[in-house]
């Protein structure tokens, strides 16, 4: 039971924020390239395998991450007791749970068609030299938005083989969107990291965030409006985009506070919320 704790621990089953985060891009992708005037198995058979996907993959990400940042993860208050940095996991062992979680994930992705198989396995370097970025640039929340919204074009995908500007658009728009989510999080270690020589976006516009974290989700709103263009979608999708408005500015951007590491976890977890919010959005948008 120990031992199944510490792998609980390790891939960071019990904080679910991540795997959702991981997961409503894919949702939005295979969403917006599904014809809901056919039949709905389809749509949530593959709605059901990228919430795994997500899971393991994110799951394997976490311990490939954990184990890169070890030495820097001792240094850090939040991070001083993973089960890795902590020494309560051996590295041989985490990357073993890592293979076994990959090879599942294959598993389930062998279940598309063959130009999701092979574009996914294209993005398998990104995911997991991510963790190095942080060492290397003051953008590595660019690369996890790169990353972590792969899924959006998969998801696309896995429907229509064709990959036309739609998902290409939204794409962007949600790389910034993550850009934004990331930066409020990376708040919370800024101090432990500029100690220890890590870089980030929360360090770079850290004299003020607010018009970097602004420009950031109006670039991800305006993805939105133009997908909703292209898609046709009715004004009701676009009534219903004040919502997303009122989520991002009114409640994040208003709320944030950079110096308050409690309030910065709050705000980056209600993106899974707003998560939720787009893909109904887009359902408004395909139904109506």
């Amino acid at each position: 039971m120990n031992q199944f704790n510490l792998f609980i621990e390790l891939t960071r089953l019990k904080k679910p924020i991540g795997y959702m985060l991981l997961f409503w891009p894919c949702a939005w992708g295979l969403t917006i390239a599904h014809d809901f005037s056919s039949t709905f198995d389809v749509y949530f058979f593959y709605l059901i395998l990228f919430f795994f996907g997500s899971v393991l993959m994110r799951s394997a990400g976490c311990i490939v991450n954990d184990i890169l940042d070890r030495k820097f993860d001792k240094k850090v208050f939040r991070t001083k007791n993973r089960p890795i940095a902590s020494g309560k996991i051996s590295v041989k062992l985490a990357l073993f749970y890592s293979a076994v979680l990959c090879f599942i994930a294959f598993l389930v992705l062998v279940n598309f068609n063959l130009f999701t198989i092979i574009i996914a396995l294209a993005s398998m370097p990104l995911a997991f030299t991510y963790p190095l970025m942080k060492r290397l640039t003051y953008w590595p929340q660019l690369f996890l938005g790169i990353t972590f919204n792969y899924g959006l074009i998969l998801g696309w995908t896995s429907i229509n083989p064709e990959i036309n500007l739609s998902p290409l658009i939204f794409y962007f728009g949600a790389i910034f969107w993550t850009l934004g989510y990331d930066t409020i999080y990376g708040f919370q270690d800024i101090k432990d990291d500029e100690i220890i020589g890590l870089k980030s976006t929360s360090i770079k516009f850290k004299s003020n965030p607010i018009i970097f974290l602004c420009i950031c989700y109006t670039v991800f709103l305006i993805s939105l409006i133009v997908v909703g263009y292209l898609n046709e979608f009715s004004s009701l999708y676009f009534i219903f985009l004040l919502i997303i408005i009122y989520h991002m500015y009114f409640f994040q951007l208003k709320k944030f506070r950079s110096n308050d590491p409690s309030s910065c976890l709050k705000i980056f977890k209600s993106n899974n919320f707003l998560g939720a919010l787009v893909l109904i959005l887009l359902f408004i948008g395909k139904i109506n």
